[in-house]
């Protein structure tokens, strides 16, 4: 089992910037990949970034150049540097860690709202 919690969501103006972070404990040394996905009202997950232990690191198009990903495997911790926000980032912010078994588990979501 891995447990996962968010800290870092709140509200921001369009244009600010937020830094989300994420502590993991439990069955750390199983972890393959950590990485955040967020929901908006009305829609589904999705995406947002991903660092694997092994291999590159994933942006969804619509964050390339505003979000940075950073994980510190001392510390079982994985961040989300969020800049440039716009209203459309508005979303529950999830973070999520991939065991090398396949399994999944999620954290339970930070709100951030982009006012503009």
């Amino acid at each position: 089992q891995v447990q996962l919690v968010e800290s870092g969501g709140g509200l921001v103006q369009a244009g600010g910037s937020l830094r989300l972070s994420c502590a993991a404990s439990g069955s750390i040394f199983g972890v393959s990949a950590m990485g955040w996905h967020r929901q908006a009202p009305g829609k589904q997950r999705e995406l947002v970034a991903a660092k694997p232990s092994l291999g590159d690191t994933n942006y969804a198009d619509s964050v390339k150049g505003r979000f940075t990903i950073s994980r510190d495997n001392a510390k079982n911790t994985v961040d989300l540097q969020m800049n440039s926000l716009k209203p459309e980032d508005t979303a529950v912010y999830y973070c999520n860690a991939r065991t090398w078994g396949g399994m999944v588990y999620w954290g339970k979501g930070t709100l951030v709202t982009v006012s503009s």
